[in-house]
């Protein structure tokens, strides 16, 4: 057995750390764990669940603030959000609107198959001229954040009876200034179904980034 020797001429033995460090199957050993865990540790885990279909969203094909067509088919195969909103809305809408532009720097990275939709119920005033100040003004990406109109029986028809944002009173269907009012971001998926619905706060949003990316996701492995 090895001795160490100390300064005063005395030695040693080695303690029982010391050996299992100086022992080529200890490092193997060790090595093969820490590979292992995760991998181990991931076969365990399990996926959460399926989000609900909530209902499917309608046809519809409007315009963006550019004057383009855009609609259902421009979306389809993204998972997206559906914010309803008006350009001359303030109070709640300001803060509506400030958290969805914290939604599209969030989603920065997978802007190939993620979308934002700013609906205007008011389409006569939220002309393409005047979305294109207000996408401007909140430094809106094209690439990810659309700001659409279309004609208002059509709009009104999409809003109120395709969407179906949850009454929070549960007394009757709302009506499109409501559905403002009540604070909602909407969640659909890549074959245009509603898969949540989410209030414009702090909780909200970070279960709609979760649930947002679950779809991404499960899609990107399918």
């Amino acid at each position: 057995m090895e001795v160490a020797a100390t300064t005063t001429g005395h030695v040693r033995n080695s303690t029982f750390v010391e050996k299992m460090v100086l022992n080529k199957w200890f490092w193997i050993v060790a090595s093969t764990f820490l590979f292992a865990y995760p991998l181990l540790k991931s076969i365990g885990r399990r996926l959460p669940n399926e989000l609900p279909v909530l209902t499917t969203v309608p046809y519809y094909s409007f315009y963006d603030e550019s004057g383009q067509t855009f609609g259902s088919s421009e979306l389809k195969g993204k998972v997206y959000l559906i914010h309803v909103m008006s350009t001359d809305c303030t109070g709640i809408c300001d803060l509506s609107f400030k958290e969805v532009q914290r939604v599209q720097h969030r989603i920065r990275g997978v802007v190939d198959r993620a979308a934002i939709v700013s609906l205007t119920v008011k389409p006569e005033q939220d002309t393409s001229a005047v979305l294109t100040v207000k996408a401007r003004e909140l430094k809106a990406n094209p690439n990810v954040w659309r700001f659409v109109s279309g004609p208002a029986s059509e709009t009104e028809a999409l809003i109120v009876n395709g969407l179906k944002v949850p009454n929070q009173l549960g007394k009757r269907t709302l009506t499109m200034d409501e559905v403002i009012q009540s604070n909602h971001l909407v969640l659909v998926d890549q074959q245009g179904r509603v898969r949540g619905y989410y209030p414009i706060v702090k909780d909200g949003i970070n279960k709609l980034m979760i649930d947002m990316g679950l779809l991404i996701n499960r899609k990107s492995q399918s």
